[in-house]
């Protein structure tokens, strides 16, 4: 088969590894990919949201399937143009992917399918938003409703910073439009995780736990971030939750879908809060989560061509997992997730045994590696335990040569974020 993934993420990336050891691949191409991802596979420099210009290559290609990474051409209706040519896309419709796209129709389609999720209102009043806030009082959340790049969502610890973002959002337009809709919920506490699955039509095949860590800094400090690292399976959440979250959030999702005539084919993300009265949803993505995909794909024993033929086909892909524990450890630009440099070479890190590397943020160029984006690698590792896979991504981060243009945190596995706050 000729395989192309969309995308240039250390998500595409962690696709890539896995999908170049199927032996169905003969050919793997990426669009656009990034310097690692150059490694395992043909880069072709058409941007992700280039839908033109992508149908075109993979009929050029005689491309077999297409997988979709970022959330962006999900929104653009990237598959529906696949479909209507009669090209193999594994990804959801427009109509699919709104479960992400809008945090608003999420929140209503929770409701309507009585999904566990938290108590919330939305506006595009300000003033009205702001006596919501004066009503119910902080901690609370403030969410843009549509993509804003992992940074439209404010929790609030006192009423002043809600009433801030709001004022950001639908008088400042700091979102664009984005945030011309907000979507404000009680603030939920307890422990977070992600269930991503394998779904088509009715079927739902979900994947092993993870857990990530989305403060920029040790100790769950600083602001929230595209995630700093991550961990699969997750010890404390049983084998009784993934079973109720299945049945409970992800089966009457794709159900309601079904329903509305929004049938999901891709993978469905939900990121969950261990609450005091269950597991109740955040949000929801339609597609592989990012940093959870590098811990969870290399766990996966099975074919990821053959799961995702089989998935396409309606079959059970008879999911196998690996009996160990995956960490991984972000590498990001120092001053991220606000401004920072690129087109910085990028350091020297001697890996050790069982440990592999993710590219997300980098490029060559003049036969050299260097960076482009605010989280630049990912060093991972398998072990029997979370704390053996975590020792060994330290001691290759601990290795690396010293810079002071990237940082990384140094607690990753060891603590869980325990609430929104």
């Amino acid at each position: 088969m000729k395989v192309l993934v969309v995308g240039s993420g250390g998500r595409e990336h962690s696709m890539i590894m896995k999908l170049a050891k199927s032996e169905q691949v003969d050919q793997l191409y990426a669009a656009p990919g990034n310097g690692g991802i150059e490694e395992h596979a043909t880069c072709v420099y058409i941007q992700d949201t280039d839908i033109d210009s992508l149908i075109r290559f993979v009929k050029e290609t005689e491309i077999d399937l297409t997988i979709v990474g970022p959330e962006k051409p999900l929104l653009l209706g990237i598959t529906d143009r696949f479909n209507a040519e009669g090209l193999a896309i594994f990804a959801p419709t427009e109509d699919g992917a709104m479960l992400e796209g809008s945090k608003s129709f999420a929140k209503d389609f929770m409701k309507k399918y009585r999904i566990p999720t938290a108590a919330y209102e939305t506006f595009t009043n300000a003033e009205e938003a702001k006596a919501y806030i004066e009503a119910k009082g902080a901690p609370i959340v403030v969410k843009a409703d549509g993509l804003a790049a992992g940074k439209g969502v404010i929790v609030a610890k006192t009423k002043q910073e809600a009433i801030q973002a709001i004022d950001d959002m639908l008088v400042e337009k700091v979102f664009a439009d984005a945030g011309s809709t907000i979507v404000v919920e009680e603030c939920l506490v307890g422990d977070e995780f992600s269930l991503m699955a394998f779904v088509h039509e009715n079927n739902v095949y979900p994947m092993v736990p993870a857990r990530d860590h989305k403060r920029a800094f040790d100790d769950d400090k600083g602001p929230n971030t595209g995630g700093m690292g991550a961990y699969a399976p997750v010890s404390d959440i049983t084998e009784e939750t993934i079973t109720y979250c299945t049945e409970e959030i992800l089966q009457k999702a794709v159900d309601g879908l079904v329903q509305e005539g929004r049938s999901f084919t891709g993978i469905l993300y939900a990121g969950l809060m261990m609450t005091s009265d269950g597991p109740k949803v955040i949000e929801f993505n339609a597609r592989f989560g990012d940093p959870e995909t590098q811990v969870v794909l290399p766990l996966l024993k099975n074919d990821l061509v053959q799961v995702i033929t089989d998935v396409m086909n309606g079959q059970n892909p008879q999911l196998e997992w690996e009996n160990q524990m995956c960490a991984g450890v972000v590498l990001a630009s120092t001053g991220y997730p606000g401004s920072y440099e690129k087109g910085v070479p990028l350091p020297n890190i001697p890996l050790a045994e069982n440990s592999f590397m993710v590219h997300a943020g980098t490029k060559q160029k003049d036969g050299q590696l260097i960076s482009s984006g605010g989280r630049v690698l990912l060093v991972g590792a398998k072990d029997d335990s979370l704390e053996g896979a975590t020792n060994l991504v330290y001691r290759s981060l601990s290795s690396m040569d010293g810079t002071g243009a990237f940082f990384y945190r140094k607690d990753i596995g060891t603590t869980i974020e325990t609430s929104k706050l």
